[in-house]
């Protein structure tokens, strides 16, 4: 840590935990601290987290790492939110919340989802003419499931109307601990894709559409007014400075999707360069010069964290989940007497899974337990274990969740790659996951490439906010960030792995096609709730 230096106070709100980090322009986290999250699980498909955690974990984490830091606070140049999305806060005049925050993972507006987007003359659910509206001006569609801002703001409109009548704006988490922190109520042309409401055709210049507001029936005064990804929100109200012990002058960025700041964290600045991410959920991306879909296979362009740029949407939904999935619900079930999972259990894992070899004896794990995404959207499918016998034991179940996992990011590489016109020599990984040496290699065997290891992988995320937030300010250039984000280590593909791997991907990819009729009748639309 240098006198010299600024430093800026990324924060980090996924899906089942917080992370604050004070981050140097050479991308160095020299302080972090992190909070765990709740997801309460309702009837009915809901998901909904607590906005309240979220803003009191914020403050908790930041006063700790600020205090482990010791800097004068005029060398925290900025703060800056990167966070989950598609999680809607619906808040009042005085930006209080109104309800829980819906998920990603909330399917309750999956029926008004539908209704909309359908019509007389459909494909794959999909009237035409709307579909071609959706993709022409905002590069995507709005998805049957709900799972999206737009399918929550249904929800809140059509389940909810006292809610959603006393709704003074709906906002996505970044933008809501934004208004926490300055005060001002706004978007970015980022943070508000989720919507599909905004024509992003150029991505310098993002509006809302009349046409697309009129179609969802959704008012253009519940919505945030939209700034650059670049821009200054504003700066700490003297209250939240107060508790940090920072100036109030200190700068707040425009806040940011979790997938654009994590391409940047991981490295990835030129167009075509690839990465992908496993942590609670997954997905494989790249920087890409123009605004493209592909429906059928639900991946398409969003802004990106860098001014003027797209980068590949491409979720996959449950990735890392699964294997806290199976710790909680198979090995370790918590609250239980005397089944406590020890302090280094992930440690633990990692070596059971070391002890099988490649391809599990035959073991195979889908890792939809909230139904599939991209490559090939269906709300009904679901998780399983295939191929068990008698001779399968918990060392076989731990690494066939981590080939699963990998499968399932093989199945999506390929379709990115179709979609960007070039294969991915190498790619970058971030996300927790990646802390595991077994894991790493399972990747690099499965995917049949190199796999970099990004040093401090589980900050990623804070990382790419940060530096972004440096290039927005002047105090790096964009182009230099690749050689600022340093490589730990490089997995090459094993060779002996191949055939067995090639083999059981196969199968895996058969087992989604086959099984999909049978997981439709037994999770019809009805009961398909995504929970």
């Amino acid at each position: 840590m240098s006198a010299a230096d600024r430093y800026v106070l990324a924060i980090d709100l996924g899906s089942g935990s917080l992370k604050v980090a004070l981050v140097s322009p050479r991308a160095e986290v020299v302080a972090a601290a992190e909070r765990e999250l709740r997801t309460r699980l309702v009837a009915g498909g809901g998901a909904e987290q607590d906005p309240n955690e979220w803003w009191n974990a914020v403050l908790q984490c930041a006063r700790e790492v600020l205090s482990h830091a010791q800097l004068p606070a005029q060398q925290v140049l900025a703060l800056r939110c990167t966070t989950q999305w598609a999680v809607t806060v619906p808040v009042d005049e005085d930006g209080e919340a109104l309800s829980p925050a819906l998920s990603w993972m909330d399917t309750r507006g999956g029926p008004h989802s539908r209704a909309l987007v359908s019509g007389v003359v459909a494909f794959g659910g999909y009237d035409l003419l709307k579909l071609w509206r959706w993709i022409r001006l905002t590069g995507g569609a709005p998805t049957r499931s709900g799972v999206d801002g737009l399918g929550h703001a249904l929800y809140l409109k059509y389940e909810q109307p006292a809610v959603y009548a006393r709704t003074h704006k709906l906002l996505e988490p970044m933008d809501y601990l934004n208004l926490k922190l300055t005060g001002r109520i706004a978007a970015s042309f980022g943070t508000i894709f989720p919507y599909w409401l905004t024509d992003n055709r150029d991505p310098r210049k993002i509006a809302y559409d009349p046409r697309l507001l009129q179609l969802a029936k959704i008012e253009r005064a519940k919505l945030p007014d939209l700034l650059p990804v670049d821009a200054v929100v504003g700066t700490l109200r003297p209250a939240v400075a107060d508790v940090l012990r920072l100036s109030a002058t200190t700068k707040v960025l425009a806040g940011l999707c979790d997938g654009p700041a994590a391409t940047v964290g991981a490295g990835i600045v030129d167009d075509y360069e690839g990465y992908f991410y496993i942590g609670t959920t997954s997905w494989l991306s790249c920087h890409v010069p123009e605004k493209k879909t592909d429906l059928m296979h639900s991946i398409l362009t969003m802004p990106a964290a860098l001014p003027g740029r797209y980068m590949v949407v491409a979720e996959q939904g449950t990735a890392g989940r699964c294997l806290e999935f199976l710790k909680d619900n198979l090995l370790y079930p918590p609250n239980e007497p005397g089944v406590d999972a020890p302090s280094n259990i992930y440690e633990i894992l990692d070596a059971q899974a070391a002890k099988v070899a490649a391809g599990s004896d035959g073991l195979i794990f889908t890792p939809w337990i909230n139904g599939v995404l991209a490559p090939s959207e269906d709300p009904a499918t679901r998780s399983a274990f295939f191929n068990q016998s008698a001779r399968t034991t918990r060392s076989h179940y731990i690494r066939a969740v981590m080939e699963g996992v990998a499968f399932n990011l093989r199945w999506l590489k390929g379709h990115v790659e179709k979609f960007v016109g070039r294969r991915f020599e190498r790619l970058n990984f971030i996300g927790g996951a990646a802390l595991s040496e077994v894991w790493c290699q399972i990747l690099a065997d499965i995917l049949g490439c190199p796999v970099r290891r990004v040093a401090n992988p589980r900050y990623a995320n804070a990382v790419g906010a940060a530096l972004t937030a440096f290039a927005a300010l002047g105090e790096i250039r964009a182009e230099d960030i690749p050689s600022l984000v340093k490589i730990s280590s490089v997995y090459q593909p094993n060779p002996a792995s191949r055939e067995v791997y090639d083999r059981q991907f196969a199968e895996f990819v058969a087992c989604f096609r086959r099984m999909k009729p049978i997981y439709r009748r037994l999770n019809p639309p009805s009961r398909a709730k995504g929970v």
